[in-house]
């Protein structure tokens, strides 16, 4: 019998969509219909209530990636309305893949909490939020997913103790999660799902990872290390301009994960008696006779 969960694979799509609706369906099908994702995520922020005026009024630090002429500019290219989120939550239901998205301010927290989705995730960015996060536990129902990238242990722990208090820890899936764009092998620390599992695996409901690296094979020692929720950015075209995109798998990249991590769950169990059905065969044939 298998003592590991099944595979979760969440296809990160953000502002990979570059602004554009049809894009954006075209990425939800081909996660769905190509990739056998079990969910997808987008993001939803309120730039003026998250950047300063300043920050909002700044060139794009990298003007390559940039849509506008300004980072607010920018930014506001790339951000869906809450009624097109709305369209994109019915497009998933269509489809039979659940609808997610990021949010990273308490306004966005408000607007997606009006759609009910099935969880809501926070970004590393934003897990110091706790205007938002306080929102979140006492107005939306659903699990709350949390990244700790560029978080310290005491900033973890002090995370867990404010959904305990709020009495919202049993929906909190918790991320082992490296902040960076892309992040090379030596910085992903992957043991520290270990450490994840060890301090919180009896006080919240899973234990996810969130992989900004390159290729696929990390994410397989993630979920055997106890991570059963993987989450990956995902793109139709790595090529594509922005930040996200060369971190991000392209449809075949989730296919193959998604393939990966499936049959690492099958093959993870004991065996049910000495000598398998399919053994009994070979022994039969070629085992040496004493």
């Amino acid at each position: 019998m298998n003592k590991f969960k099944e595979p979760y694979v969440i296809a990160e799509i953000g502002c990979n969509h570059k602004g554009e609706m049809q894009i954006a369906k075209e990425l939800i099908n081909m996660a769905k219909i190509f990739g056998n994702a079990n969910a997808v995520k987008f993001q939803k922020r309120n730039n003026k209530e998250l950047l300063t005026e300043e920050q909002y009024n700044a060139p794009h630090p990298n003007p390559v990636n940039s849509y506008g002429e300004t980072y607010g500019a920018h930014r506001e290219f790339l951000e869906f309305t809450v009624e097109q989120h709305q369209e994109l939550k019915m497009y998933c239901e269509e489809l039979g893949i659940t609808y997610a998205t990021s949010v990273w301010d308490t306004t966005s927290a408000k607007e997606i909490c009006s759609l009910e989705p099935e969880f809501i995730k926070i970004p590393s960015a934003c897990n110091n939020h706790y205007e938002m996060l306080t929102y979140l536990c006492e107005n939306y129902q659903g699990e709350i997913h949390i990244s700790t990238g560029m978080t310290t242990k005491d900033e973890i722990e002090e995370l867990i103790q404010f959904f305990t208090q709020k009495g919202r820890n049993q929906d909190l899936v918790l991320y082992n999660c490296t902040s960076g764009y892309p992040v090379p092998f030596k910085d992903i620390c992957l043991l520290d799902i270990l450490t994840l599992k060890e301090k919180y695996g009896d006080k919240v409901k899973s234990i996810g990872f969130s992989g900004h690296h390159l290729g696929i094979a990390v994410d397989v020692a993630a979920y055997t290390l106890g991570a059963h929720v993987i989450e990956r950015h995902y793109t139709l075209d790595r090529t594509w301009k922005g930040t996200d995109h060369a971190a991000s798998l392209e449809p075949m990249g989730l296919r193959k994960l998604t393939r990966d991590l499936r049959a690492t769950y099958e093959a993870l169990t004991y065996k049910e008696q000495d000598i398998l059905a399919i053994e009994q065969v070979q022994r039969d044939k070629l085992k040496y006779k004493k």
